[in-house]
């Protein structure tokens, strides 16, 4: 469960960062429940784009947590990876192994199962 770990050890450090700079965790918190909110387009939507954008710049706890909000929102694994075919169309091969590490990502947050994701290029 090397996904659900780091996932769990950033917001540990998450929870620290807003005890130590309240006014800006706060307002970065109220921009995403604004941006994210259903709108025209609905939430998971706008999360599933956010992961994609997560995987274009490589941010893997953004990964996780896009990821895992998109799926509490109601998005499939299926929608999961129509967004991700568009982040590798636009980055190549590196969009590929970072779309790799979303896939086991949802895995292992909504599906319950371990996956080691820390093997870049293996496959």
């Amino acid at each position: 469960m090397a996904v659900r770990k780091a996932r769990e050890e950033m917001e540990t450090v998450a929870q620290e960062l807003a005890r130590l700079s309240p006014e800006i965790t706060a307002s970065i918190v109220k921009m995403r429940q604004i941006a994210y909110t259903t709108g025209q387009v609905p939430s998971k939507y706008k999360l599933l784009t956010a992961a994609a954008m997560s995987v274009v710049i490589r941010c893997e706890p953004c990964i996780r947590a896009y990821v895992e909000w998109a799926a509490k929102k109601g998005a499939t694994k299926e929608e999961l990876v129509e967004f991700l075919n568009v982040a590798m169309t636009m980055q190549g091969c590196p969009g590929e192994e970072w779309a790799l590490k979303a896939l086991a990502a949802y895995d292992e947050l909504v599906e319950g199962r371990s996956v080691d994701s820390n093997d870049c290029c293996s496959h």
